[in-house]
């Protein structure tokens, strides 16, 4: 069932993919984050944008929030753990920035504030969800809803992410020969 889902809104991943490299390479920067094993994937992605996923590549700009532990430790102690990620995208986003957001629930008050806080600051907003409706999926411009229990849900955005960077790579090549020919 999730990974049906998936499939469906293969689509959409594809064009995040795009805009992603699009944005990226003019200079902007993805700004990602989760809660438990989201937090995991939302670092996995970064690591791959920053590192390499497939091809040997310039390295981009991608910050995984939930990593920034001194940072949000003290959010959280002065602020309370609903802001530990809105108070990083209002220091850190730009107007072109991408924030992209997973929760297998959808409910998360932190991620909440943190689509409030990207909206705010002029960067599209994205998610990757469990099943809709959910608020998180209605707070943002754009979002992948996935069915499932849990387990499903984080297994699945893993292979979301491993989408997204195919797509992202794909486009980059794309964008890398526009940008020759201009």
């Amino acid at each position: 069932m999730t990974l049906s889902s998936l499939r469906k809104q293969s689509s959409t991943l594809s064009r995040w993919g795009r805009v992603l490299a699009d944005r990226l390479s003019a200079g902007a920067r993805l700004l990602v984050a989760g809660n438990g094993g989201s937090a995991a994937e939302a670092q996995h992605l970064t690591a791959e944008l920053v590192g390499r996923f497939q091809d040997d590549r310039r390295p981009f700009s991608a910050l995984a929030l939930h990593a920034e532990t001194s940072s949000m430790t003290a959010i959280g102690n002065d602020y309370g753990y609903d802001q530990v990620f809105a108070r990083q995208v209002t220091a850190h986003a730009r107007p072109g920035d991408v924030l992209l957001l997973l929760s297998t629930s959808g409910k998360s008050p932190n991620l909440l504030r943190a689509s409030g806080a990207g909206r705010e600051a002029g960067a599209v907003v994205w998610a990757l969800t469990g099943a809709a409706p959910n608020p998180l999926h209605d707070a943002v411009d754009d979002a992948v809803a996935l069915p499932g229990s849990t387990s499903s849900v984080q297994e699945a955005q893993l292979v979301a992410v491993h989408v997204l960077c195919v797509a992202f790579e794909a486009a980059l090549s794309e964008v890398d020969e526009q940008r020759r020919v201009s």
